[in-house]
């Protein structure tokens, strides 16, 4: 890279940087004085070891407050490894805690990564929470800082 593009090229990364912090403040800012009241659900996301870091980021842009990596292996065979052309079984399981009305997005943008990353093949599902002990804990995990226990 030559001396004269290296400006060029700070100014568009540094433009580019710009756009994502005013697209995450709009996203984030909500009034102040609501709460919400969203079912949580469990996301499940099985990556390579690799991409793990990729998907915690990803996914905590979702307004994920909690998220547990548990270190996996695949349980194919070495003859069917061979016959598919695979030759790492590392995996990454990401358990997040996810508002119900954000799963559409998270599971689209997940989609989309799988299907355009360099080994960043995975599978993802949700499970229903049925219940949360406390209002304060569905407060955390629902990222809503609002969240106040009743007087009774």
């Amino acid at each position: 890279m030559n001396e004269e593009t290296k400006p060029a090229r700070r100014q568009k990364i540094a433009a580019v940087k710009k756009e994502i912090k005013q697209r995450v403040s709009q996203k984030t800012a909500k009034p102040s004085n609501t709460v919400t009241s969203n079912r949580l659900k469990l996301l499940v996301t099985v990556v390579g070891r690799n991409k793990a870091e990729y998907f915690c980021d990803l996914l905590q842009s979702f307004e994920v407050n909690m998220q547990t990596v548990l270190i996996a292996q695949g349980t194919a065979n070495a003859k069917m490894l061979d016959l598919l052309g695979l030759s790492n079984t590392d995996k990454c399981v990401i358990l997040s805690v996810i508002q119900e009305n954000k799963i559409p997005d998270a599971m689209h943008t997940l989609e989309a990564k799988f299907n355009t990353l360099k080994d960043g093949k995975g599978v993802a599902c949700t499970v229903p929470i049925s219940s949360v002990i406390g209002a304060l804990i569905y407060g955390f995990l629902s990222n809503n800082r609002m969240t106040v226990k009743e007087n009774k």
